[in-house]
């Protein structure tokens, strides 16, 4: 077996130079296991989220100078332009992978970025039976849902915990046995099947579209993609309709319904006939999930049965979730 390549001595000096601007509250965030998310701010304020709680301000700030030179460090961390004309990065932090996105002026009044950390163990689904985020019934009806494979679409908005739910649904004994093909922006998703392959898009034009296509090939039992914000949906939709049964994706919505409006949205972007068939056929289930005070939850999970030409016919998963969670 040959040996792992060995990271250069400029990749290894710019992973350094990185850490060391993460001195103060940021580094203290990343490094703390239960981290979720850290924002900082045009103003210098620090935001961080930890599992369990809000969005709460950290007692440290982050002047300027310091912002600007960990957005400048990511972006040469990774070969990206970073200057007035290229003001967005977007890219992985080395060696450990969390999500960051960096905005410089003129696009925003001063250096600001957000860190997403990957996520840890999997939550399992019994862990939100528990805490009172997910109804036993609708805990049932999604377990039948994985065995019985049906393609499930996780929905919600911004980190309401979409991608959270969605590796516990791949941690559930009924994919073990599955050959799993993982397509994803970023590295995310983690699933507990022994046969799991997982690709990721490229900056060198490497889309989502095209992984979707070419999955088709490495004989997947089940499809799974991190989110679809394109005309990927199409290709995604099509294979899940043909063969490629049990797959599950996340999509930004404000309800479960609007799951359905979206997902044409994103069809839209690839075809000029747009396939309501198609979409009431290939998703057999759309799972809406919400954040209250901090607490995510499933809100609600609809059971998608067809279209009738006029409408898509739903109905209840379950039983709807009516406990609040504080």
């Amino acid at each position: 077996m040959s040996a792992m390549p060995q990271p250069s001595e400029t990749e290894t000096r710019r992973t350094a130079m990185l850490r060391t601007a993460f001195d103060g509250p940021v580094g203290a965030a990343l490094a703390a296991p239960d981290t979720i998310e850290i924002l900082a701010n045009p103003d210098g304020s620090v935001w961080v989220e930890k599992a369990g709680f809000g969005l709460r301000r950290a007692s440290e700030t982050l002047g300027r100078a310091e912002r600007e030179r960990i957005i400048r460090l990511v972006a040469s961390s990774v070969g990206e332009a970073c200057d007035r004309a290229s003001p967005i990065v977007s890219a992985e932090l080395p060696g450990s992978g969390e999500r960051f996105e960096g905005i410089l002026p003129p696009i925003a009044e001063a250096p600001c970025f957000a860190i997403r950390k990957p996520a840890g163990c999997p939550i399992a689904l019994d862990t939100y039976v528990e805490t009172g985020a997910l109804t036993p019934a609708l805990c049932a009806g999604l377990r039948q849902a994985l065995e019985d494979r049906l393609n499930i679409v996780v929905a919600g908005g911004t980190s309401s915990g979409k991608t959270t739910f969605t590796n516990a649904l791949l941690s559930e004994p009924a994919l073990a046995d599955d050959r799993i093909v993982i397509l994803e922006d970023t590295r995310e998703l983690r699933c507990s099947a022994e046969d799991v392959t997982q690709l990721r898009t490229h900056r060198s034009g490497i889309t989502l579209r095209d992984l979707v296509r070419s999955t088709m090939r490495l004989r997947p039992d089940r499809i799974i993609v991190g989110e679809v914000r394109g005309g990927e949906a199409l290709d995604l939709l099509k294979a899940w309709n043909t063969g490629h049964p049990g797959g599950i994706t996340t999509l930004h919505a404000n309800s479960a319904s609007g799951a359905l409006t979206r997902l044409e949205q994103l069809v839209e972007e690839a075809t000029t006939a747009l396939p309501h068939a198609l979409i009431g056929e290939a998703v057999d289930v759309v799972v809406f999930m919400s954040r209250a005070s901090g607490a995510r939850r499933v809100e609600q999970a609809l059971r998608i049965t067809g279209f009738d030409g006029a409408e898509y016919r739903t109905e209840p998963l379950a039983a709807p979730f009516l406990n609040i969670v504080n």
